[in-house]
């Protein structure tokens, strides 16, 4: 039984992507060249006020890392999306995302003028009237975000290659918004922002 291909893209090093992905359809993210951080969050497509929650998501699976059999959670703890199946092995949910803001504080104030995730994100949910107060905690698809032995966490070099991918699984309709980080000055992109793929597809019918 094929899929069928109802979007294919290739997005930009840097840029930010949305879509509305119906309820039983799959989105594929793609890391075309290894080491890029996908910075993502998802949504209620019907209830402006549902979206993806960090704590219910790691609550509901008992572990901070995401990989294949994930359910995403939304703040009322119902599903979202289901990581279906994953060639990475393992993502992030606690490092959050970056922000003109953090930069400064991390890495000095020559990087404010610097665009970041947050600025992807305002980009990306601009056209579905949902702005600051909707961001919350995000997914870091392929970030390496290990929790040190001191308690801290790491931000270091990815554990994902060329080609590596996972697939979400819609178990409503979600609006679907990515920042594909431009981050550099961290090892998370290997200070070296880079392209993705993303597909969505319906289930086929024979």
């Amino acid at each position: 039984m094929n899929a069928a291909v109802l979007h294919d893209e290739v997005v930009a090093a840097r840029s930010p992507w949305t879509r509305v992905v119906r309820a039983g359809e799959t989105l594929r993210i793609v890391d075309l060249e290894g080491n890029q951080a996908v910075d993502f969050l998802c949504y209620n497509a019907a209830d402006p006020d549902e979206r993806y929650s960090a704590s219910e998501t790691i609550v509901g699976q008992g572990n901070i890392f995401l990989t294949t059999g994930t359910v995403l959670r939304s703040n009322e703890g119902s599903p979202l999306m289901t990581i279906v199946d994953d060639t990475c092995g393992r993502h992030d949910t606690i490092g959050g995302a970056c922000s003109c803001e953090s930069n400064t504080v991390r890495y000095g104030h020559h990087t404010k003028h610097q665009h970041a995730c947050v600025e992807n994100f305002l980009l990306a949910l601009a056209p579905f009237g949902r702005g600051k107060r909707d961001l919350v905690g995000n997914v870091n698809w392929f970030m390496n975000v290990p929790v040190l032995a001191d308690g801290t966490l790491g931000i270091v070099d990815g554990i994902s290659a060329p080609g590596k991918y996972l697939d979400l699984r819609a178990e409503i309709d979600v609006l679907v918004a990515i920042s594909n980080c431009p981050q550099i000055n961290n090892p998370c992109n290997g200070f070296n922002p880079t392209p993705i793929r993303v597909t969505v597809t319906a289930p086929g019918t024979g």
